[in-house]
C-alpha cells in the first residue's frame, strides 16, 4: 500500500540519527514508571502532549527512525517501506484515544503534532486544542481567507501547492493549498505560536512516540523548564533531550498509556468511524412532461467533497431494480460512478445499490432502496450532522453491527430536476476494552533473552488484533 506523504517528500542526505536499537525498560521498572507518570499527570495543572510518528505506528502507518522507519530503510537502500492498509483508512490508537479521554476530563489542555496523518482529528482532540506542526495530509486550506476543509481521502501534494479544489466561500473562491510541508518550508505561525504559548504554560510536556530531533519542533518542549514545568518522554529510543526530563520511558507507548489509563480510572470507548457520501439522480429532458412520456435520468454516488474529489473508501458500486424485473443491473467500477438510464415517466420503481468498500474497511458492503418517482417531488430535508453521526456510532457499538446507512440531508433542484441525497454510514470499528480484557496485556514475553512487558502482538496492526465478530448490513 501507498505510505502516502513519505513517497512525496523530497529527498534529503543528512535526517539525523537513524536506525537505533530499540530499548525496553524491565517489566518491574516499566510498570513503576507507569505509576509514576499517572501521578504526575493527575497532578498537573496544565498537561500538554507532544506526539510523533510513534504513536501511529501501531495504526499500520511506519515511523521515520525506528529498525523499520522510513528514513532508515532509505538509508539502507530499500525505498519507503510499505504500509499495512491505505493510508486513508488507518483508525486511531489506544495512545490517540487515551489523549482524547483526558481532554474530556479537563486534564489535557493541549496537543501538539509533528505527525501529518489527522488521526488526532479523527480520533476527537477539538481543533483549537491541536497544532499540526507539519501539516495534515487531509487537509487544506485557502492561501486568502484562511479557511480550512478536512477530507476525507488524502490530498494529491505536499510543500503547500495548490490543488484541484477551490474555497466553497462564494466570495472568495481561490484555489486552495495543500498543508503538509516539506523539507524547505517553514513552519506555519498559526501552529507555532499556540504551541509556544501552551509550552510556556505548561508544567509538564509530555513527548510521546517521537526522537525529537526535528528542529525547530523538539525545542518546543524545552520552553516548559523555563518556569518549572516537567519533561517526561517515551520512546523507544534515546532522544537528544532525554537529560533534561524528570522521566523518561522506554516501552511500547500504547502499553504505558493503557496503563496511565487504568491507574486513572478512565476507560476508553470503541472509535467508530462514519463517512459521508453523496447520491443524486437527475433527469434530463428537453420537452414538457405532456409532450415527452420518456426521461432520461442519471445516477451519481460520488464525493461529499465535490466532482474534483475521489471516494477512497467506496470501491465499486452495484445497482438492481427490486420491483422492476424488466430492467437491467449495472456494477461501476469508476469513479465517479454514475449509470444513465431512459425509461416511461409514469412508472415508479426502487434501486437498490450495494456499496462495495474498499480494503482497510470493517466490512465488505452495505445495500440500501431509493424509491424514486420521474412524476412527484419530494421535500428538502436537513439533519443535523453531528446527530446523526453520534446515532451511527451508538447503534454500531450496541448491535457490534456496522454498514448503517443513516440520510443527512436531501435537497431537490429544479433546473435541471435533480435530487440530492447525502448520507452517512458507519465503515469500521475499534475496540479498545480488549487490551484490557486479554490476559496476555500483562504477561511477560521473553525477547533477546530478557523479560519484557508488551501488549499481545504488539508488531501487529489493529487490523490483525482480535476483534469481536461483527454483523454487517
Amino acid at each position: 500500500m501507498s505510505l502516502g506523504y513519505a513517497e512525496k517528500l523530497s529527498y534529503r542526505e543528512d535526517v539525523g540519527a537513524v536506525g537505533m536499537s530499540e530499548i525496553f525498560d524491565p517489566p518491574h521498572v516499566l510498570q513503576q514508571k507507569i505509576t509514576q507518570l499517572a501521578a504526575m499527570i493527575k497532578q498537573s495543572k496544565h498537561l500538554v502532549a507532544f506526539t510523533g510518528a510513534g504513536i501511529s505506528t501501531s495504526c499500520g502507518i511506519p515511523d521515520f527512525r525506528g529498525p523499520k522507519g522510513v528514513w532508515t530503510l532509505q538509508r539502507e537502500g530499500k525505498g519507503v517501506p510499505d504500509a499495512s492498509l491505505p493510508f486513508h483508512r488507518a483508525m486511531p490508537s489506544i495512545t490517540h484515544m487515551a489523549l482524547v479521554e483526558l481532554e474530556k476530563a479537563g486534564i489535557l489542555k493541549f496537543v501538539i503534532s509533528q505527525n501529518v496523518d489527522s488521526l488526532h482529528l479523527r480520533s476527537g482532540i477539538p481543533r483549537e486544542k491541536l497544532a499540526e506542526l507539519h501539516g495534515n495530509s487531509f487537509r487544506e486550506i485557502c492561501p486568502s481567507c484562511g479557511a480550512e476543509y478536512l477530507r476525507d481521502f488524502e490530498i494529491e501534494t505536499i510543500g503547500k501547492k495548490r490543488t484541484p479544489r477551490r474555497c466553497s466561500d462564494v466570495k472568495c473562491g481561490v484555489r486552495l493549498n495543500d498543508t503538509v510541508l516539506d523539507w524547505e518550508d517553514a513552519l506555519p505561525t498559526s501552529e507555532m505560536s499556540p504551541a509556544e504559548q501552551h509550552c510556556r504554560m505548561a508544567d509538564v510536556v509530555l513527548c510521546l512516540g517521537t526522537s525529537l530531533q526535528i528542529i525547530p519542533a523538539c525545542n518546543l518542549p524545552l520552553k516548559t523548564l523555563r518556569g518549572g514545568g516537567k519533561i517526561i518522554i517515551v520512546n523507544l529510543q534515546p532522544t537528544p533531550k532525554d537529560k533534561k526530563a524528570s522521566l523518561v520511558i522506554h516501552g511500547l507507548v500504547d502499553k504505558v498509556i493503557a496503563g496511565v489509563i487504568h491507574d486513572l480510572n478512565l476507560s476508553i470507548p470503541p472509535y467508530v468511524q462514519v463517512d459521508l457520501f453523496q447520491i443524486s439522480l437527475t433527469q434530463f429532458s428537453r420537452l414538457s412532461i405532456s409532450e415527452n412520456k420518456y426521461v432520461k435520468w442519471a445516477l451519481r454516488v460520488d464525493s461529499v467533497f465535490g466532482p474534483k474529489a475521489p471516494l477512497p473508501f467506496i470501491k465499486s458500486v452495484e445497482v438492481s431494480f427490486s420491483d422492476r424485473r424488466d430492467l437491467k443491473s449495472a456494477v461501476l467500477h469508476k469513479q465517479p460512478f454514475v449509470l444513465k438510464r431512459e425509461m416511461l415517466r409514469t412508472r415508479p420503481f426502487t434501486l437498490v445499490l450495494k456499496l462495495n468498500f474498499s480494503d482497510g474497511c470493517g466490512c465488505q458492503c452495505t445495500s440500501l432502496e431509493l424509491p424514486v418517482s420521474l412524476q412527484e417531488q419530494g421535500d428538502s430535508i436537513s439533519h443535523d450532522k453531528d446527530a446523526v453521526v453520534e446515532m451511527l456510532r451508538n447503534s454500531a457499538i450496541q448491535n457490534e453491527c456496522l454498514g448503517q446507512v443513516s440520510l443527512v440531508e436531501r435537497e431537490i433542484l429544479l433546473s435541471p430536476k435533480k435530487e440530492i441525497a447525502v448520507c452517512a454510514v458507519a465503515t469500521n470499528i475499534v475496540w479498545y476494552d480488549s487490551y484490557f480484557e486479554n490476559s496476555a496485556f500483562f504477561e511477560e514475553t521473553p525477547k533477546n533473552n530478557e523479560h519484557l512487558l508488551r501488549m499481545p502482538n504488539d508488531s501487529l496492526r489493529y487490523s490483525e488484533m482480535p476483534t469481536k465478530k461483527l454483523k454487517c448490513y
